[in-house]
């Protein structure tokens, strides 16, 4: 197996993970608030992982410490707009697909920010994918609400961060990089949830367990996991096999809050996976040349 395959399987298993977080994120805010969860939550992800990493920790370049600090701004913004969005929206699947809108804009803001002009094969796929997307998000028509509207902004900064970390992972040790972002991420989620929030008198025993597994599961390995796959693998390819975390949000939201699964939403997936396809082959399936 080749290191490109290799970084793309550590990727399809973060997609697993990512849609677990988004259950466990669901559950857990039902008693802490939303912006200390995701707080807690990166901060404990963080100390988890600084005892492997603390020496090169210390160590780093100066250059690099605030280049991976900009970057853990970029995403603590990104994941304070996700769980508010989660907060105020009906529907995780609609939610989730809006998101993976991020996966489709990385390779336009990589050609924006670094010159590095998309595949020709990208443009065939990324109709197929917007279809599918479409079908998803649109089935049974569109009901605007703000939580829509949150789910599309953390999309383009997704698409924002996705592209920074993916060239910061090359220069900068991947368990050094996601300590510092997921630390980063904590203190300012804190810092907004201390500003804006009433702080609950008690949280159950449940709620903690939820909080957890998203800390530990979710954060700590999902994003270690999603690093190294990012090192390894160029990041267009690494945006469509995203694309996969809707999915999983879907199916574990249909079995544990029995979501249904409509025939459109059926259609949506494999147009992603048709797209997806389409794009890893590069064209070989329909004999298209990237």
């Amino acid at each position: 197996m080749t290191a490109e395959n290799k970084s793309a399987l550590i990727l399809l298993f973060t997609t697993v993970l990512a849609g677990l977080g988004w259950i466990f994120s669901k559950q857990a805010i039902q008693g802490i608030p939303p912006f200390g969860f995701i707080g807690l939550r990166f901060c404990v992800a963080s100390f988890c992982l600084l005892p492997f990493c603390f020496k090169n920790l210390i160590f780093i370049e100066k250059v690099n410490l605030i280049k991976a600090i900009g970057c853990g701004l970029v995403l603590a913004f990104a994941l304070l707009t996700w769980v508010y969005a989660i907060s105020v929206s009906e529907s995780l699947g609609a939610g989730a697909f809006i998101v993976s809108l991020s996966m489709l804009i990385v390779p336009i803001f990589g050609w924006l920010m670094f010159r590095e002009k998309p595949k020709r094969i990208f443009w065939f796929s990324l109709p197929i994918a917007l279809a599918g997307l479409a079908l998803l998000s649109l089935s049974g028509g569109w009901h605007s609400s703000p939580g829509q509207l949150w789910f599309l902004i953390n999309a383009c900064l997704l698409a924002l961060h996705f592209n920074v970390n993916s060239r910061l992972s090359k220069s900068v040790p991947v368990l050094v990089l996601t300590t510092i972002q997921l630390g980063v991420t904590g203190f300012v989620a804190i810092c907004v949830s201390l500003l804006f929030e009433t702080q609950p008198a008690h949280v159950s025993g449940e709620i903690w367990v939820w909080f957890f597994l998203s800390a530990l599961l979710a954060t700590s390995l999902r994003y270690v996991m999603q690093t190294f796959g990012q090192k390894g693998c160029h990041p267009n390819n690494a945006a469509l096999i995203m694309l996969l975390e809707p999915i999983w949000a879907v199916v574990l939201s249909m079995l544990v809050y029995g979501e249904e699964l409509s025939n459109n939403k059926i259609l949506g997936c494999l147009l992603i996976l048709v797209s997806l396809l389409l794009y890893r082959t590069e064209g070989r399936m329909f004999r298209l040349r990237s």
